[in-house]
């Protein structure tokens, strides 16, 4: 199939998330985890920068060395699926800016990865529909459909069935402050001691919807006690240093502190842009400059 690649170079930013609630639900016959979520985008993001490159050859560069350009990355697979599946007969070179830490429970790759599909879906003039789309970020994982669009979303089966929920009006304006302690921790080692907290492991369903509505309805410091992530189970015990970030969170008044998706980022909502500035001075008084961390306003 030929088809034109519809600009000189093309630049799209790929936003990364938090979870709100991960609930597991026990393992499934295929081997994954029943699980519900809420996905939260953050107006944190990575860039990426598409250019034509010749026929059949797809170059992916990166500013962060310690992520691989081949086939291990999300990004090429994506681009590799895209070419495959459309059967278009032309190249991509692809530029990879990091701002969102690896190995975090934020999403990074996975958005680069839809971010990838949407961009050349739009740059070789649509030849796959939304479904189509949705197939392939399926495919590549369970976060990759979630970055397709851009709301908040509950996820349920692996967290790949999403469905797009309005933002919410009580963390509209808030702060988030984000830590990243400096070290990732094994997704498959999470999951593969769940089993030994079977209360988190075969949680109560229902979870995500119920959050849903207390941030759809009501305020935030009465939702806060819904927000829950069952994969904190194995992780807070086998590193203390996020028990210890958690606890000087709540010391210094935020109103929600927990771990995103199987970790290691902490993340913390407070009230507000001064608030905001107030817990970062705090923290960096407290932790250094070690920990990697952002602020950002909801």
């Amino acid at each position: 199939m030929l088809a034109r690649f519809l600009l000189m170079k093309a630049e799209r930013f790929s936003p990364c998330k938090i979870n709100l609630v991960l609930n597991l639900l026990g393992k499934r016959p295929d081997g994954f985890h029943e699980i519900e979520t809420i996905l939260q985008p953050l107006p944190l993001a990575d860039r990426l920068s598409f250019a034509e490159s010749p026929a059949g050859t797809i170059a992916l560069t990166c500013d962060e060395p310690k992520l691989p350009v081949d086939s291990r990355n999300l990004v090429h697979r994506a681009a590799t699926l895209f070419f495959s599946t459309t059967g278009i007969n032309s190249g991509i070179k692809i530029h990879l800016e990091k701002r969102v830490p690896l190995a975090a429970g934020l999403g990074g790759g996975s958005s680069n990865a839809a971010v990838t599909l949407l961009a050349l879906n739009e740059l070789f003039d649509h030849p796959l529909s939304p479904s189509q789309m949705e197939d392939l970020a399926k495919s590549l994982g369970s976060d990759v459909p979630f970055f397709l669009q851009d709301k908040p979303a509950i996820g349920l089966g692996r967290g790949e069935q999403i469905t797009p929920l309005e933002p919410f009006p009580c963390l509209k304006d808030r702060g988030l402050f984000l830590i990243h302690p400096g070290f990732g921790i094994p997704t498959a080692w999470v999951y593969q001691n769940m089993s030994r907290f079977p209360e988190s492991y075969n949680g109560r369903k229902g979870r995500a919807v119920e959050l849903a509505a207390h941030l759809q309805s009501g305020k935030l410091e009465g939702a806060a006690a819904h927000f829950y992530n069952a994969l904190e189970a194995p992780v807070l015990p086998k590193y203390p240093l996020l028990i210890l970030f958690q606890e000087f969170l709540k010391a210094h008044g935020v109103i929600v502190t927990m771990m995103s998706g199987s970790g290691s980022t902490t993340f913390a909502i407070v009230e507000d842009a001064t608030a905001l500035k107030r817990i970062e001075t705090v923290f960096r008084e407290r932790f250094g400059l070690s920990p990697w961390t952002a602020s950002l306003v909801l």
